[in-house]
């Protein structure tokens, strides 16, 4: 039943973008208009976007046929707007070309999806979305010559190509992020090609558009699988956070009318719904703009861009200062005798009142951290509004406040101690064991990434002032990447409850976590022959992957010796490895009679 009920809640989620209010104000009407006119002029990206995010598997070939479809379906409907099928909102019309290709729902493997209509078949796309994109290709790399020549010859097919490859690896992506990476590839073709040193400017304009994809499709993919997985209340708390932090001025009147327009714009976003999203993030924009007097003096310059530069802009302007007559403290929340009453008579207003004044008090807090706080508070009124003498329980707020933020800080501290003493490679290698011990379950690929993400994400911030902030937002990202977005998802037992039991804390928890004793271990022969398949077979690829591989695997088969142990074993393999993997006879490196590899498997077996 409880699991009914939350499909029930998912049907509602989706409902919501179907009823969109009509603009009444002349503000919102130019709004309407410029938005409407960037939505025209980029049907045939939004529609590419749309279908490789929903079809990850479709060819480019497939996806061009289906733009083609939505075309005609657009200039038919302009022609004449009372035609029955122009009465569709733009994803239904997008899914219903999608599911009308003879054969395609078969060949892709999603007829099921087309066997619905409406509101359940949006939400069979959207969970057929898959995170793992290991089952693609790599990424097409042409010879900067080649690249230049293909977008000379054809720039619109050559960045539409672009564009596919892009969406169908980011299935979470929203519409607006990758139609201004999109916008910067453009930029960079444009201007690279026109240089003498072509591979060295494609590699410098190339790091900064996927750093920014990156960190951009990571935070949507974490907020909306807390948004899936925990309700809007969750989703109500993070945008909270986040706005008070950015905008410590804006009244709390303000903030809920503005989080109204948020909620939209996650509902079509989070579905996939291009169209949809594009126009939701442009009526938030609008908003903060309509109201920059009292939001933020820092926008101005922003709000006066066009679609899609303003959002971009807004997006990646600093936070305010903190107001000058804002106390250290609101004392209604710890002072008050009548916290319970005022909590009994409107909870879901009184706790999201309270994390916006905490919030905006402590933008040197990470958005996790005040959620924390917002948790603790809620568990010591459940018990101070139980007892005889509430005032007295509750007074000590601040004080479990502290303890919580030291406990976090503490873990943080950790960690960047380890990026100290260890230093970047030794650090992956670190959280890539971790990682394992914790999920052995995930594919190799995705157990690497982890890893690479997290040692980034302490190189990131472990230098930086806002230390604390930086590392505790980016780790929970590389945990939202491993929870994923869809509730369906399920690694293990322990892992499965850190994801799903509390969003707040399940930094804390996966901190704890030990190695997986329901895993079931390959004997340890099988380690030799992972060797063997890595270093005396031709792969392209370098000496870190194989060795990042093989770390994997020999925490899968050995998890439960000290590390200390697996270094030595790991030294001792991948030096082997390399020596064999460079004879003219691999193959006898490994034999038993030979094998240094696998003399030290052999004394591995008997520990286990």
């Amino acid at each position: 039943m409880k699991h009914l009920n939350h499909i029930r809640f998912i049907f509602f989620l989706f409902s919501l973008t179907e009823s969109l209010a009509l603009p009444t104000k002349p503000q919102d009407i130019d709004h309407l208009s410029a938005t409407q006119k960037f939505i025209d002029e980029n049907t045939a990206y939004l529609t590419i976007i749309a279908v490789s995010q929903y079809v990850q598997e479709a060819s480019f070939d497939e996806v061009e046929m289906l733009v083609r479809a939505i075309m005609d379906h657009k200039n038919r409907c302009l022609a004449d707007s009372t035609l029955p099928e122009c009465s569709k909102v733009a994803n239904e019309a997008i899914q219903d070309s999608i599911c009308a290709v003879e054969g395609l729902p078969q060949k892709r493997n999603f007829s099921h999806c087309c066997e619905n209509a409406s509101i359940p078949r949006r939400l069979c796309f959207f969970f057929n979305k898959k995170a793992n994109v290991g089952f693609l290709p790599p990424f097409p790399t042409l010879d900067p010559e080649e690249k230049c020549q293909s977008y000379k010859n054809n720039s619109e097919s050559f960045l539409n190509h672009y564009m596919y490859e892009v969406a169908r690896r980011n299935p979470f992506a929203f519409a607006p992020v990758l139609l201004t990476v999109a916008a910067r590839f453009e930029e960079a073709a444009t201007m690279c090609c026109e240089q003498q040193q072509k591979a060295t400017c494609f590699q410098a304009k190339a790091a900064p558009i996927t750093q920014y994809l990156k960190a951009l499709s990571s935070y949507q993919k974490t907020v909306c699988g807390a948004f899936i997985k925990f309700g809007p209340n969750i989703l109500n708390s993070i945008n909270i956070a986040v706005f008070s932090k950015k905008f410590p001025k804006i009244g709390f009147k303000d903030l809920t009318s503005l989080l109204k327009d948020v909620h939209s714009m996650y509902d079509g976003c989070c579905e996939g719904d291009v169209v949809q999203c594009l126009r939701s993030q442009s009526q938030v924009m609008s908003h903060i703009c309509s109201k920059q007097d009292s939001i933020s003096g820092k926008i101005k310059e922003c709000c006066g861009k066009k679609t899609p530069e303003r959002e971009d802009c807004i997006i990646n302007t600093n936070k305010d200062d903190r107001p000058e007559d804002l106390s250290p403290r609101e004392p209604k929340f710890t002072d008050s005798e009548n916290v319970c009453q005022e909590r009994d008579s409107n909870p879901d207003k009184f706790f999201a009142e309270f994390t916006y004044e905490y919030s905006r008090r402590h933008a040197e807090l990470s958005t996790p951290e005040l959620l924390r706080i917002t948790k603790v508070y809620k568990d010591l009124l459940e018990d101070c509004c139980s007892r005889e003498s509430p005032a007295a329980c509750y007074r000590h707020a601040e004080d479990k406040f502290n303890e919580t933020t030291e406990r976090s800080f503490a873990m943080v501290q950790r960690e960047c101690r380890h990026f100290q003493e260890l230093g970047k490679d030794a650090l992956r290698s670190h959280y890539l064991a971790k990682f394992t011990k914790a999920a052995p379950q995930l594919s190799v690929e995705e157990l690497i990434s982890l890893s690479k993400e997290m040692a980034a994400a302490l190189a990131t911030c472990c230098t930086l002032s806002e230390e604390f902030a930086c590392v505790d937002n980016l780790a929970d990202l590389v945990l939202g990447e491993l929870c994923g977005i869809n509730e369906n998802r399920t690694i293990n037992p322990a892992v499965d409850q850190c994801c799903k039991a509390d969003f707040a804390f399940r930094r804390h928890c996966f901190e704890h976590l030990k190695a997986d004793t329901t895993y079931v271990l390959p004997s340890v022969s099988a380690l030799v022959s992972a060797v063997h398949a890595d270093w005396c077979q031709a792969h392209q690829e370098d000496l870190q992957d194989k060795k990042d591989r093989f770390m994997v695997n020999l925490v899968k088969w050995m998890p439960e010796i000290t590390d200390e142990e697996r270094l030595c074993l790991f030294a001792k393999f991948t030096a082997a490895g390399e020596k064999c993997g460079q004879v003219q006879e691999p193959e006898a490196c490994f034999s038993p009679a030979g094998s240094k590899i696998d003399n030290e498997s052999q004394a591995a077996e008997k520990q286990r």
